[in-house]
């Protein structure tokens, strides 16, 4: 496992990167409303990121080992997609959930993000998942210091998670990132305390469960990429990119828009 440690320079990358996929969310958030698509919201995103971010939409023709060229720039995944939903021309409805995962290159350097939204009034159940996944991850986020294990973020989610009578996705995990999409170590979202990796100062990595409502077992849809829950219970996933420093963590992906952590958190000065 070779795992890349961040510079002051490659920090100071990751930063600009994290923020500017942030922003990419902010821009979109007044557009998710009922009658709009997915395809046009992708499309607002690139011209967003590509004209007035300077930068590249990193999933855009992204093209994993045995997979097909990712089609679009964004992903969405609505209700009880799991993870890596591909735009189409289907309008969002009044009660849909929706992920919108950003990843954006700038310089070279990746900053990758996502936020659950709601489409008009969701129901109370919809609410509450969006919410304790959520604090899942900041559950997660907030084990991440030098001399901690990967295991510990993946042990807070779980247990946080399934207290509160939820499933976690254990085929996908967030990863390392840098100069590269996709880098070690793999996060996984569930684990024993103790285990793992150490967390070391300069590593970067993100942190994005999916928690499903129902039992976590998914399966892929015929297009090769989006995956959904197999008995069709709604799912959420949060992500934000962090950076391991020498006295705990950094939050790469924050912005003016970014909702707030939640009150048992308090962000690092």
């Amino acid at each position: 496992m070779t795992i890349t440690f961040k510079d002051e320079a490659g920090i100071a990358g990751m930063r600009l990167a994290g923020r500017l996929a942030s922003e990419v969310l902010d821009f979109l958030a007044p557009h998710i409303k009922p009658g709009i698509t997915t395809n046009e919201l992708d499309m607002l995103a690139h011209g967003y990121i590509v004209d007035v971010q300077d930068a590249i939409p990193a999933p855009l023709n992204y093209t994993p080992s045995g997979y097909n060229p990712y089609p679009k720039s964004i992903c969405t995944s609505v209700n009880h997609q799991v993870c890596h939903g591909i735009p189409n021309d289907k309008a969002l409805k009044k009660g849909d959930i929706v992920n919108v995962d950003i990843t954006v290159i700038k310089d070279g350097w990746h900053g990758d993000t996502s936020r659950m939204f709601q489409v008009g009034d969701s129901s109370i159940a919809a609410r509450r998942l969006c919410a304790m996944t959520y604090e899942a991850m900041w559950h997660g986020i907030a084990q991440v210091k030098p001399g901690a294990r990967l295991g510990d973020i993946g042990h807070a989610i779980q247990k946080f998670a399934e207290h509160h009578g939820f499933s976690v996705v254990r085929e996908f995990c967030g990863h390392g990132i840098g100069r590269g999409f996709h880098e070690e170590p793999q996060v996984l979202h569930y684990g024993k305390p103790g285990t793992g990796v150490e967390l070391l100062p300069g590593m970067t990595f993100t942190i994005e469960p999916m928690i499903n409502a129902g039992k976590r077992d998914i399966k892929e849809l015929g297009d090769g990429w989006t995956i959904v829950t197999r008995d069709h219970s709604l799912s959420a996933q949060w992500e934000h990119t962090i950076l391991v420093t020498p006295t705990g963590y950094e939050v790469l992906t924050l912005s003016s828009g970014s909702p707030p952590p939640p009150g048992f958190m308090s962000l690092p000065a």
